[in-house]
């Protein structure tokens, strides 16, 4: 027994619409890649302009500027397009020119929460690190010996089983 649809499509009309959802899946994916590297890049395009404002900036050589500024200038330009093979390659040309400058930044985040501490006072701000919900029990050592032959054992340490004549 086959089970017809009750609102007049046929066979070959719902596979037609079967292979149409196909290829528009393909062209879906496509945008959606597209539109996730593009907000990458813009987000990344604003750290970069936002860390320029930062001390960091000023430790990196003029060479160094150039570089950063020539990659945004590609990440802006891969923006204008439609292939996010594009655009991911120039975010990753500016990840590598803006590695170090990241570095700096990075550096100077930590030395500035360090400043003016010992290695102690470091470690009190820190708090007391993770802890568990509930304290662990202290490990219980039981013995599978008899509490007798323990007792034999302390008074003559001779080990069971070995004798001297063996």
């Amino acid at each position: 027994m086959e089970v017809k649809p009750t609102y007049g499509l046929t066979d070959e009309q719902v596979e037609s619409m079967i292979l149409e959802s196909f290829d528009k899946a393909e062209d879906d994916i496509t945008a959606r890649q597209v539109i996730e590297a593009k907000n990458e890049a813009q987000t990344i395009l604003d750290a970069v302009e936002k860390g320029e404002q930062s001390p960091a900036w000023q430790q990196l050589s003029s060479q160094e500027h150039e570089e950063i500024r020539a990659a945004v200038l590609e990440v802006k330009a891969s923006l204008k397009g439609d292939d996010h093979k594009v655009i991911r390659n120039a975010i990753d040309q500016l990840d590598r020119k803006t590695r170090r400058f990241a570095e700096i930044m990075m550096d100077s985040a930590v030395s500035g929460a360090l400043q003016g501490k010992t290695m102690s006072s470091a470690g009190e701000s820190m708090g007391d690190g993770p802890s568990a919900p509930h304290p662990f029990a202290k490990a219980e050592i039981e013995s599978s010996q008899p509490k007798d032959l323990i007792e034999r054992l302390e008074a003559d340490p001779e080990t069971p089983g070995e004798s001297e004549e063996d």
